[in-house]
Protein backbone atom coordinates (compact mmCIF):
# COMPACT_ATOMS: atom_id res chain seq x y z
CA UNK A 1 0.00 0.00 0.00
CA UNK A 2 1.21 3.63 -1.07
CA UNK A 3 1.46 4.74 2.61
CA UNK A 4 3.82 7.19 4.13
CA UNK A 5 6.04 6.13 1.85
CA UNK A 6 8.49 9.22 2.24
CA UNK A 7 8.99 8.41 6.09
CA UNK A 8 12.29 6.60 7.35
CA UNK A 9 11.58 4.06 10.03
CA UNK A 10 12.01 6.34 13.04
CA UNK A 11 9.51 8.51 11.25
CA UNK A 12 6.60 5.99 11.28
CA UNK A 13 7.46 5.18 15.12
CA UNK A 14 6.91 9.01 15.47
CA UNK A 15 3.33 8.73 13.49
CA UNK A 16 2.42 6.16 15.36
CA UNK A 17 3.06 7.42 18.54
CA UNK A 18 0.41 9.93 17.79
CA UNK A 19 -1.83 7.93 16.74
CA UNK A 20 -1.70 6.02 20.26
CA UNK A 21 -2.05 9.04 21.91
CA UNK A 22 -5.21 10.27 20.01
CA UNK A 23 -6.70 6.58 20.02
CA UNK A 24 -7.09 7.57 23.92
CA UNK A 25 -3.69 5.30 25.62
CA UNK A 26 -2.11 6.59 27.83
CA UNK A 27 1.76 7.63 28.85
CA UNK A 28 2.74 7.12 25.15
CA UNK A 29 6.03 7.06 24.63
CA UNK A 30 8.88 5.82 22.51
CA UNK A 31 11.57 3.15 23.72
CA UNK A 32 15.45 4.08 23.40
CA UNK A 33 16.13 3.87 19.72
CA UNK A 34 19.31 1.65 20.44
CA UNK A 35 19.14 -1.73 21.16
CA UNK A 36 15.48 -1.46 21.63
CA UNK A 37 14.86 -5.41 21.81
CA UNK A 38 11.91 -4.71 19.75
CA UNK A 39 9.87 -2.27 21.77
CA UNK A 40 9.38 1.15 19.90
CA UNK A 41 6.26 2.02 21.35
CA UNK A 42 5.53 1.72 24.48
CA UNK A 43 2.54 2.97 26.46
CA UNK A 44 -0.90 1.79 28.81
CA UNK A 45 -4.54 1.91 29.26
CA UNK A 46 -7.12 0.76 31.68
CA UNK A 47 -9.07 -2.48 31.97
CA UNK A 48 -11.78 -3.22 33.90
CA UNK A 49 -9.65 -0.77 36.30
CA UNK A 50 -6.15 -2.03 36.16
CA UNK A 51 -3.63 -0.65 34.37
CA UNK A 52 -2.14 -2.85 31.58
CA UNK A 53 1.43 -2.23 29.60
CA UNK A 54 1.29 -2.50 25.60
CA UNK A 55 4.41 -3.08 23.75
CA UNK A 56 4.18 -1.79 20.23
CA UNK A 57 6.63 -2.87 17.29
CA UNK A 58 6.45 -0.16 14.06
CA UNK A 59 7.18 -1.99 10.86
CA UNK A 60 7.32 0.52 7.99
CA UNK A 61 7.73 -2.67 5.26
CA UNK A 62 5.52 -3.94 2.57
CA UNK A 63 5.10 -7.45 4.68
CA UNK A 64 5.59 -8.68 8.15
CA UNK A 65 6.38 -11.87 8.59
CA UNK A 66 6.19 -14.82 11.67
CA UNK A 67 9.62 -14.10 13.18
CA UNK A 68 8.49 -10.09 13.81
CA UNK A 69 5.40 -11.36 16.33
CA UNK A 70 7.67 -13.87 17.84
CA UNK A 71 10.21 -11.49 18.76
CA UNK A 72 7.70 -9.28 19.63
CA UNK A 73 6.30 -11.90 22.22
CA UNK A 74 9.48 -12.31 23.79
CA UNK A 75 10.27 -8.82 24.74
CA UNK A 76 6.91 -8.70 26.22
CA UNK A 77 7.83 -11.25 28.42
CA UNK A 78 10.74 -9.59 29.45
CA UNK A 79 9.38 -6.19 29.87
CA UNK A 80 9.29 -4.71 33.76
CA UNK A 81 6.20 -4.15 34.44
CA UNK A 82 3.93 -5.16 37.20
CA UNK A 83 1.22 -5.61 35.74
CA UNK A 84 -0.86 -7.24 32.43
CA UNK A 85 1.18 -7.10 29.36
CA UNK A 86 0.20 -7.41 25.92
CA UNK A 87 2.13 -6.39 22.60
CA UNK A 88 0.95 -4.92 19.11
CA UNK A 89 2.52 -4.89 15.69
CA UNK A 90 1.92 -2.02 13.20
CA UNK A 91 2.83 -1.89 9.80
CA UNK A 92 1.81 0.37 7.08
CA UNK A 93 2.44 -3.32 4.98
CA UNK A 94 0.20 -6.08 5.45
CA UNK A 95 1.28 -9.09 7.51
CA UNK A 96 1.84 -12.95 6.40
CA UNK A 97 -0.55 -15.77 7.29
CA UNK A 98 1.75 -17.57 9.49
CA UNK A 99 2.41 -14.45 11.68
CA UNK A 100 -1.44 -13.64 11.59
CA UNK A 101 -1.84 -17.42 12.86
CA UNK A 102 0.45 -16.87 15.51
CA UNK A 103 -0.79 -14.10 16.63
CA UNK A 104 -4.01 -15.70 16.89
CA UNK A 105 -2.95 -19.36 18.36
CA UNK A 106 -2.08 -16.36 20.80
CA UNK A 107 -5.75 -15.43 21.51
CA UNK A 108 -7.26 -18.41 21.73
CA UNK A 109 -4.94 -19.89 23.95
CA UNK A 110 -5.68 -16.80 26.75
CA UNK A 111 -1.80 -16.93 26.34
CA UNK A 112 -0.81 -14.23 28.92
CA UNK A 113 1.13 -11.89 26.30
CA UNK A 114 -1.45 -11.60 23.83
CA UNK A 115 -0.49 -9.62 20.45
CA UNK A 116 -3.05 -7.61 17.98
CA UNK A 117 -1.78 -7.00 14.59
CA UNK A 118 -2.91 -3.87 12.77
CA UNK A 119 -1.73 -3.49 8.74
CA UNK A 120 -2.54 -0.94 6.60
CA UNK A 121 -6.20 -1.03 5.89
CA UNK A 122 -6.70 -0.64 9.81
CA UNK A 123 -4.32 2.68 9.59
CA UNK A 124 -6.96 3.90 6.99
CA UNK A 125 -9.94 3.63 9.13
CA UNK A 126 -7.86 5.00 11.99
CA UNK A 127 -6.36 7.83 9.54
CA UNK A 128 -10.38 8.63 9.35
CA UNK A 129 -10.76 8.40 12.78
CA UNK A 130 -8.05 11.33 13.61
CA UNK A 131 -7.30 13.05 10.89
CA UNK A 132 -4.20 11.32 9.73
CA UNK A 133 -2.77 12.34 6.38
CA UNK A 134 -1.54 9.31 5.30
CA UNK A 135 0.85 10.37 2.56
CA UNK A 136 2.81 12.69 4.57
CA UNK A 137 2.41 11.30 8.31
CA UNK A 138 0.71 14.50 9.60
CA UNK A 139 -2.21 14.39 12.06
CA UNK A 140 -4.32 17.27 11.23
CA UNK A 141 -6.54 18.74 14.41
CA UNK A 142 -10.22 17.63 14.13
CA UNK A 143 -11.47 19.66 16.68
CA UNK A 144 -15.87 21.12 17.57
CA UNK A 145 -15.25 22.26 21.05
CA UNK A 146 -15.03 25.83 22.51
CA UNK A 147 -14.83 27.63 25.92
CA UNK A 148 -18.48 28.88 26.84
CA UNK A 149 -17.94 32.39 24.97
CA UNK A 150 -20.75 33.16 27.55
CA UNK A 151 -22.26 32.56 31.03
CA UNK A 152 -25.18 30.28 30.06
CA UNK A 153 -27.35 31.76 33.78
CA UNK A 154 -26.30 35.89 32.92
CA UNK A 155 -27.04 37.68 29.96
CA UNK A 156 -24.51 38.43 27.19
CA UNK A 157 -23.89 41.75 28.22
CA UNK A 158 -23.20 41.04 32.04
CA UNK A 159 -19.02 41.74 31.86
CA UNK A 160 -19.94 45.01 30.48
CA UNK A 161 -22.57 45.41 33.16
CA UNK A 162 -20.42 44.27 35.71
CA UNK A 163 -17.58 46.72 34.72
CA UNK A 164 -19.44 49.46 34.55
CA UNK A 165 -20.97 49.43 38.26
CA UNK A 166 -18.14 51.30 40.02
CA UNK A 167 -18.22 54.32 37.30
CA UNK A 168 -19.63 57.35 39.52
CA UNK A 169 -22.96 58.64 38.08
CA UNK A 170 -24.32 55.89 36.02
CA UNK A 171 -26.35 53.34 36.41
CA UNK A 172 -25.44 50.39 34.25
CA UNK A 173 -29.46 49.47 34.05
CA UNK A 174 -29.55 52.63 31.91
CA UNK A 175 -26.20 51.61 29.86
CA UNK A 176 -27.43 50.75 25.70
CA UNK A 177 -27.26 47.62 24.40
CA UNK A 178 -23.22 47.31 23.78
CA UNK A 179 -22.14 45.65 20.26
CA UNK A 180 -21.12 42.07 21.14
CA UNK A 181 -18.59 40.47 18.60
CA UNK A 182 -17.03 37.05 19.44
CA UNK A 183 -13.67 35.38 17.65
CA UNK A 184 -12.80 31.66 18.67
CA UNK A 185 -9.15 31.48 18.07
CA UNK A 186 -7.75 28.20 18.03
CA UNK A 187 -5.65 27.01 20.91
CA UNK A 188 -3.91 23.32 22.53
CA UNK A 189 -2.71 22.42 25.48
CA UNK A 190 0.35 20.44 25.30
CA UNK A 191 1.11 18.41 28.45
CA UNK A 192 5.06 16.81 28.15
CA UNK A 193 7.27 14.49 30.55
CA UNK A 194 11.15 14.94 30.13
CA UNK A 195 12.82 11.99 31.99
CA UNK A 196 16.89 12.23 31.46
CA UNK A 197 19.82 11.01 33.50
CA UNK A 198 23.55 12.02 32.27
CA UNK A 199 26.13 9.75 33.53
CA UNK A 200 29.90 9.91 33.02
CA UNK A 201 32.79 7.41 34.72
CA UNK A 202 32.16 9.28 37.79
CA UNK A 203 28.43 8.52 37.72
CA UNK A 204 25.42 10.67 37.22
CA UNK A 205 26.20 14.21 37.31
CA UNK A 206 22.64 15.58 35.81
CA UNK A 207 19.14 14.47 36.21
CA UNK A 208 15.84 16.02 34.66
CA UNK A 209 12.74 14.57 35.80
CA UNK A 210 9.86 17.08 34.97
CA UNK A 211 6.31 17.40 33.67
CA UNK A 212 5.69 20.23 31.67
CA UNK A 213 2.14 21.75 30.94
CA UNK A 214 1.74 25.00 28.72
CA UNK A 215 -1.24 26.06 26.34
CA UNK A 216 -0.28 27.38 22.81
CA UNK A 217 -2.30 30.01 20.97
CA UNK A 218 -2.49 28.24 17.54
CA UNK A 219 -3.23 30.34 14.64
CA UNK A 220 -1.43 30.65 11.62
CA UNK A 221 2.26 32.06 12.21
CA UNK A 222 4.52 30.66 15.11
CA UNK A 223 3.05 29.05 17.76
CA UNK A 224 2.88 31.10 21.01
CA UNK A 225 2.65 30.49 24.32
CA UNK A 226 -0.22 31.68 26.54
CA UNK A 227 0.56 33.66 30.00
CA UNK A 228 -0.32 31.76 32.86
CA UNK A 229 -3.67 33.54 33.32
CA UNK A 230 -4.72 32.57 30.06
CA UNK A 231 -3.23 29.14 30.69
CA UNK A 232 -5.27 28.80 34.05
CA UNK A 233 -8.59 30.12 32.27
CA UNK A 234 -8.02 27.10 29.60
CA UNK A 235 -6.79 24.10 31.59
CA UNK A 236 -9.18 24.66 34.69
CA UNK A 237 -12.32 24.95 32.11
CA UNK A 238 -11.49 21.68 29.69
CA UNK A 239 -14.54 19.91 31.56
CA UNK A 240 -16.83 22.54 30.69
CA UNK A 241 -16.75 23.05 26.62
CA UNK A 242 -19.94 23.03 24.59
CA UNK A 243 -19.71 22.30 20.70
CA UNK A 244 -18.49 25.27 18.45
CA UNK A 245 -22.14 25.79 16.08
CA UNK A 246 -21.64 29.46 14.75
CA UNK A 247 -25.33 29.30 13.68
CA UNK A 248 -26.40 29.40 17.44
CA UNK A 249 -23.95 31.74 18.82
CA UNK A 250 -25.17 34.40 15.26
CA UNK A 251 -28.67 34.67 17.44
CA UNK A 252 -26.19 35.67 20.54
CA UNK A 253 -23.54 37.91 19.22
CA UNK A 254 -23.69 40.68 16.54
CA UNK A 255 -20.45 39.05 14.63
CA UNK A 256 -18.86 35.70 14.31
CA UNK A 257 -15.56 34.93 13.15
CA UNK A 258 -14.14 31.20 13.33
CA UNK A 259 -10.01 31.34 13.14
CA UNK A 260 -8.81 28.17 11.49
CA UNK A 261 -5.58 25.87 13.43
CA UNK A 262 -2.38 27.20 12.05
CA UNK A 263 -0.31 24.47 11.28
CA UNK A 264 -1.23 20.10 12.28
CA UNK A 265 -1.01 18.80 15.79
CA UNK A 266 1.66 17.08 14.79
CA UNK A 267 3.67 20.46 13.76
CA UNK A 268 2.89 21.21 16.98
CA UNK A 269 3.85 18.01 19.29
CA UNK A 270 7.38 18.75 17.05
CA UNK A 271 7.82 22.61 18.56
CA UNK A 272 6.83 21.57 21.76
CA UNK A 273 9.50 19.17 22.19
CA UNK A 274 12.08 21.23 20.67
CA UNK A 275 11.42 23.99 22.67
CA UNK A 276 11.54 21.23 25.97
CA UNK A 277 14.76 19.97 24.59
CA UNK A 278 16.20 23.61 24.20
CA UNK A 279 14.29 24.55 27.61
CA UNK A 280 16.46 21.35 29.69
CA UNK A 281 19.77 22.04 28.06
CA UNK A 282 22.39 22.66 30.54
CA UNK A 283 25.75 23.28 31.22
CA UNK A 284 26.85 20.87 34.03
CA UNK A 285 30.03 21.18 35.97
CA UNK A 286 31.77 18.20 37.45
CA UNK A 287 35.10 16.53 38.86
CA UNK A 288 36.57 13.61 37.23
CA UNK A 289 38.31 10.99 38.89
CA UNK A 290 41.89 12.97 37.74
CA UNK A 291 40.70 15.31 39.85
CA UNK A 292 40.44 17.74 36.77
CA UNK A 293 36.58 19.89 36.47
CA UNK A 294 35.01 19.32 33.24
CA UNK A 295 32.02 21.02 31.33
CA UNK A 296 29.53 18.77 29.88
CA UNK A 297 26.53 19.81 28.14
CA UNK A 298 23.61 17.90 29.03
CA UNK A 299 20.85 18.38 26.16
CA UNK A 300 17.69 15.72 26.17
CA UNK A 301 17.61 13.22 23.14
CA UNK A 302 14.22 12.64 21.50
CA UNK A 303 13.34 10.02 23.12
CA UNK A 304 14.06 11.56 26.43
CA UNK A 305 10.57 14.14 26.10
CA UNK A 306 7.07 12.17 25.58
CA UNK A 307 4.32 13.96 25.03
CA UNK A 308 1.47 12.96 27.19
CA UNK A 309 -1.46 14.96 25.58
CA UNK A 310 -2.22 17.68 22.84
CA UNK A 311 -5.48 18.71 23.87
CA UNK A 312 -6.97 21.16 21.28
CA UNK A 313 -9.95 24.02 22.16
CA UNK A 314 -11.08 27.04 20.61
CA UNK A 315 -10.64 30.14 23.07
CA UNK A 316 -13.56 33.03 22.47
CA UNK A 317 -12.56 36.32 22.44
CA UNK A 318 -15.09 38.56 22.78
CA UNK A 319 -15.14 42.18 22.69
CA UNK A 320 -18.28 44.48 23.73
CA UNK A 321 -18.24 47.87 22.89
CA UNK A 322 -20.78 50.60 23.94
CA UNK A 323 -21.61 53.99 22.49
CA UNK A 324 -22.49 56.68 24.96
CA UNK A 325 -23.09 60.31 23.07
CA UNK A 326 -19.55 60.87 21.88
CA UNK A 327 -17.31 57.76 23.47
CA UNK A 328 -17.20 54.32 22.66
CA UNK A 329 -16.16 51.91 25.35
CA UNK A 330 -14.38 49.02 24.33
CA UNK A 331 -14.12 45.48 26.39
CA UNK A 332 -12.76 42.81 25.25
CA UNK A 333 -11.72 39.37 26.90
CA UNK A 334 -10.93 35.88 26.78
CA UNK A 335 -14.04 33.89 28.03
CA UNK A 336 -15.14 30.45 29.47
CA UNK A 337 -18.21 30.39 30.68
CA UNK A 338 -18.60 32.98 33.61
CA UNK A 339 -14.68 32.97 34.03
CA UNK A 340 -12.57 35.59 31.79
CA UNK A 341 -9.75 37.12 31.33
CA UNK A 342 -9.54 41.09 30.61
CA UNK A 343 -7.47 41.74 27.23
CA UNK A 344 -8.78 45.60 26.92
CA UNK A 345 -10.75 47.61 29.68
CA UNK A 346 -11.46 50.92 27.76
CA UNK A 347 -14.25 51.69 31.16
CA UNK A 348 -11.67 52.22 33.46
CA UNK A 349 -9.55 54.59 31.40
CA UNK A 350 -10.21 58.38 31.51
CA UNK A 351 -10.78 59.64 28.18
CA UNK A 352 -8.51 62.51 28.50
CA UNK A 353 -5.34 61.37 29.79
CA UNK A 354 -3.90 58.17 30.49
CA UNK A 355 -5.05 57.25 33.71
CA UNK A 356 -6.52 53.51 33.55
CA UNK A 357 -7.09 51.11 35.91
CA UNK A 358 -9.83 49.50 38.40
CA UNK A 359 -7.76 51.12 41.28
CA UNK A 360 -8.67 54.60 40.28
CA UNK A 361 -11.91 56.54 40.44
CA UNK A 362 -13.94 57.38 37.51
CA UNK A 363 -16.97 59.50 37.12
CA UNK A 364 -19.53 59.58 34.01
CA UNK A 365 -20.45 63.13 32.34
CA UNK A 366 -24.03 62.87 31.30
CA UNK A 367 -23.08 65.88 28.78
CA UNK A 368 -20.64 64.55 26.74
CA UNK A 369 -20.95 60.55 27.77
CA UNK A 370 -16.93 61.34 29.19
CA UNK A 371 -15.49 58.48 31.89
CA UNK A 372 -12.80 60.65 33.47
CA UNK A 373 -10.34 60.77 36.42
CA UNK A 374 -10.41 62.99 39.35
CA UNK A 375 -8.65 65.13 37.76
CA UNK A 376 -10.74 65.68 34.83
CA UNK A 377 -14.18 66.07 36.54
CA UNK A 378 -15.84 68.97 37.99
CA UNK A 379 -19.17 69.80 39.65
CA UNK A 380 -21.29 71.84 37.05
CA UNK A 381 -21.94 74.70 38.92
CA UNK A 382 -25.89 75.72 37.47
CA UNK A 383 -27.03 72.08 38.46
CA UNK A 384 -24.61 71.15 40.90
CA UNK A 385 -24.00 67.27 38.72
CA UNK A 386 -20.30 66.01 37.50
CA UNK A 387 -19.11 67.72 34.03
CA UNK A 388 -16.36 66.75 32.21
CA UNK A 389 -13.22 69.46 31.98
CA UNK A 390 -13.77 68.14 28.21
CA UNK A 391 -17.05 69.64 27.04
CA UNK A 392 -17.59 72.13 30.06
CA UNK A 393 -18.10 75.76 29.33
CA UNK A 394 -16.18 77.58 31.86
CA UNK A 395 -16.15 81.04 33.36
CA UNK A 396 -14.54 82.91 36.26
CA UNK A 397 -16.55 83.93 39.01
CA UNK A 398 -15.20 86.09 41.91
CA UNK A 399 -11.98 84.88 40.88
CA UNK A 400 -12.96 81.24 40.78
CA UNK A 401 -13.38 79.01 37.86
CA UNK A 402 -16.94 77.90 37.21
CA UNK A 403 -18.20 75.04 34.93
CA UNK A 404 -21.30 74.32 32.98
CA UNK A 405 -23.19 71.90 31.02
CA UNK A 406 -23.35 74.65 28.20
CA UNK A 407 -23.52 78.23 27.14
CA UNK A 408 -27.18 78.26 28.21
CA UNK A 409 -26.47 77.36 31.17
CA UNK A 410 -23.70 79.79 31.53
CA UNK A 411 -25.89 82.82 30.86
CA UNK A 412 -28.53 81.38 33.39
CA UNK A 413 -25.98 81.80 36.14
CA UNK A 414 -24.43 85.00 34.75
CA UNK A 415 -27.77 86.42 35.22
CA UNK A 416 -28.71 84.70 39.15
CA UNK A 417 -24.71 85.19 39.79
CA UNK A 418 -25.84 89.55 39.13
CA UNK A 419 -28.52 89.23 41.49
CA UNK A 420 -26.87 88.13 44.51
CA UNK A 421 -25.90 89.96 47.17
CA UNK A 422 -22.18 91.30 47.72
CA UNK A 423 -21.35 88.16 50.44
CA UNK A 424 -22.70 85.35 48.30
CA UNK A 425 -21.02 86.53 45.44
CA UNK A 426 -17.27 86.20 47.64
CA UNK A 427 -18.92 82.92 48.83
CA UNK A 428 -18.39 81.43 44.75
CA UNK A 429 -14.93 81.42 45.89
CA UNK A 430 -14.51 79.93 49.06
CA UNK A 431 -11.24 80.10 49.60
CA UNK A 432 -10.90 83.57 48.64
CA UNK A 433 -14.10 84.14 51.45
CA UNK A 434 -12.19 82.15 54.45
CA UNK A 435 -8.47 83.75 53.26
CA UNK A 436 -10.46 87.16 53.93
CA UNK A 437 -11.98 86.50 56.99
CA UNK A 438 -8.20 85.36 58.39
CA UNK A 439 -6.70 88.39 57.15
CA UNK A 440 -9.74 90.66 58.59
CA UNK A 441 -9.30 88.99 62.13
CA UNK A 442 -5.25 89.34 62.05
CA UNK A 443 -5.97 93.16 60.62
CA UNK A 444 -8.44 93.25 63.88
CA UNK A 445 -5.36 91.44 66.32
CA UNK A 446 -3.02 93.87 64.60
CA UNK A 447 -4.98 97.12 65.71
CA UNK A 448 -5.59 95.85 69.17
CA UNK A 449 -2.10 95.18 69.67
CA UNK A 450 -0.69 98.37 68.63
CA UNK A 451 -4.02 100.31 70.41
CA UNK A 452 -2.76 98.54 73.98
CA UNK A 453 -6.05 97.25 74.45
CA UNK A 454 -4.30 93.71 74.63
Amino acid sequence: MAVLDDLSGFEFEDVMEDVFRNLGYENVRQAERTADEGRDVIMEEVVDGTQRAIIVECKHTGTVGRPVVQKLHSAIATFDFDGPKRGMVATTGRFTNPAEEYADRLQRNDDPYPIELIDGEDLREIADEIGLDLYNGRIEILCDETLRPYDPAADVDAPVQEAFRDIENIEAADLPVPHSQVTFRPVVAITADTNAVFETSVGVIHRINDRTQFVVHAERGHPKVADDEVATLVTENFHATVPLDTGQFTEVFDDVDERRFGQTQTEYKEWAVDRLQDYHTTTVTYTGDNNVTYNKTCEPTLSDISVQSIEPVYLPEVRQTTEILEYSYPYEYYAAGPSRVTLEDGIHRCVHCETSGVDETYTYCPNCGAIACDTHIKTERLEGEPVCTGCAITERFALKRKYFYDEENLDAFRKEYAEMPLHEKVMENKLLAGGSVVATLLLVVGLLVIGGII
